[in-house]
């Protein structure tokens, strides 16, 4: 992004006398004072605290000019401002300025799980054969979504948006924002189901993803999800699906595991082998949503298949990481609901071990008046034949602690609070072995992030 300053006033509609600034440069935009780069355009926005507090910090890290939304603060005297109603409504405001400017085609992705995944599998396929622009971790809503549009270079030919929600609403906005050209829904699940109360109110709200979808644009789908397939029926733009079923128009036609490794055939191929640098076979669709996307952008399934060989994930998704001890430990801490552990736990619990498998879960957050009984019900997911220990962590785990001793009173199970996570962490360093696999999963909410920090060897490699 390079833009001056007199273009984004332009965009944006600025309320005050910009000119004497109307020829700074601006080369990005941040809305954390501590991440901005020297010739950087401060973005101050409002929540648990007031981004214009920290003007002060975006100018010592190198802000080039600010937005500055005019009935909030005071603006700061003889620094290029741009004043605006709303600082938020202003970012929406240029990124979709930025994005018509550089006019690339937009993939947007969301869905219940695999949503992240996906987006990283597209943006490493259309990478073989276009400038691609992927959004950053999970920039993925109203905040994240405009700041990923801002972020890319000129040369951009394809923007992969990956789109999230929590409320009725949030996905028609974004996807009338960005309007994408191809719009990819990858699983309906629980996650969120707090905030919809059904997996059918969760299903209208994952569909307003099509609501800005072009005119002449796709829509990719799970096909095997009779949710989604009865809510196209008047959708007009092309449709193509994916799954395990052959009315799909791409299926798995085999599935094969190691214990790093993932790799299936198609139907459309049947003489091409593609291998996944992770395990489960759940992975399999969100791979299956991606060559869909390539076959629109008519990419050779040979690069297809090399990029997925290599695909770079996002941090702690199934991510193999090493202990300390010298443990395997599979790391997914990044977020969690009903049926992404069940997913995990069926491939975590057919992997290779010399040891004991341990599996340490944390609450499953946003699951509303649900949350005890969809955490009870993970106990059929525990076999005492599979797993060694299982460690639970949070308020909700305890119907879940509950349940595995009434159905599997031979698992050895160990709860933790919330606050006890350096318990934890002790627990398990005093335990762990170098034959040990250790999966964590559980809400970001509940950070086990931190205990996995402490675990971990000062140099983590890839579990072989």
């Amino acid at each position: 992004m390079k833009m001056q300053l007199a273009e984004i006033a332009h965009a944006v509609g600025a309320i005050n006398d910009y000119e004497q600034w109307a020829n700074v440069d601006v080369t990005s935009v941040a809305f954390d004072s501590r991440h901005l780069q020297p010739g950087g355009l401060f973005i101050p926005l409002t929540g648990e605290q007031d981004g214009h507090q920290f003007i002060q910090s975006a100018i010592d890290h190198g802000a080039a000019a600010t937005l500055w939304a005019q009935d909030l603060a005071t603006a700061p005297a003889n620094f290029p401002v741009i004043q605006v109603a709303n600082s938020l409504t202003a970012l929406q405001t240029l990124a979709r300025y930025y994005q018509t400017k550089i006019n690339p085609r937009v993939v947007a992705v969301t869905g219940s799980n695999g949503k992240t995944t996906t987006k990283d599998m597209i943006a490493a396929i259309l990478g073989t054969q276009f400038n691609v622009t992927k959004t950053y971790a999970n920039f993925n809503n109203e905040i994240g979504v405009p700041m990923t549009v801002l972020s890319m270079e000129p040369n951009t030919e394809i923007l992969v948006v990956e789109m999230g929600m929590d409320r009725p609403g949030q996905l028609d906005f974004l996807s009338k924002l960005v309007t994408p050209d191809v719009a990819v829904i990858t699983m309906i699940g629980e996650a969120h189901i707090e905030f919809f109360g059904t997996r059918d109110k969760i299903a209208d709200a994952k569909f307003e993803i099509t609501h800005g979808l072009s005119d002449d644009g796709a829509f990719v789908y799970d096909g095997d999800e009779p949710l989604l397939r009865e809510r196209v029926t008047d959708l007009q733009q092309r449709q193509f699906t994916f799954g395990r079923q052959d009315s799909d128009d791409l299926y798995a036609t085999s599935v094969s595991d190691t214990a790093t490794s993932t790799s299936f055939t198609t139907n459309q191929w049947p003489d091409l082998t593609f291998t996944l640098p992770m395990i489960g076979e759940y992975n399999v669709k969100n791979a299956l949503a991606a060559l869909t996307v390539a076959n629109i952008y008519r990419i050779r399934p040979e690069s297809a298949q090399r990029a997925l060989a290599t695909v770079p994930l996002t941090k702690n998704r199934a991510e193999w990481l090493t202990s300390q001890s010298g443990a395997a430990i599979l790391s997914d801490v990044y977020n969690s609901n009903p049926t992404a552990v069940r997913e995990v736990l069926g491939a975590f619990g057919q992997t290779p071990v010399k040891g004991r498998r341990l599996v340490v879960l944390g609450d499953m957050l946003e699951l509303g008046d649900q949350a005890d009984v969809l955490h009870a019900g993970l106990a059929d997911a525990l076999d005492p034949q599979t797993f060694a220990h299982v460690y639970l962590v949070g308020p909700h785990m305890l119907a879940l602690q509950q349940a595995l001793a009434e159905k599997a009173p031979e698992l050895p199970v160990t709860h933790f609070a919330t606050d006890q996570l350096a318990d934890l962490t002790a627990t398990l360093q005093a335990t762990l072995t170098p034959d040990d696999q250790i999966l964590l999963k559980g809400s970001h909410g509940i950070h086990l992030e931190n205990v996995l920090a402490k675990l971990v060897a000062p140099t983590t490699e890839t579990k072989k």
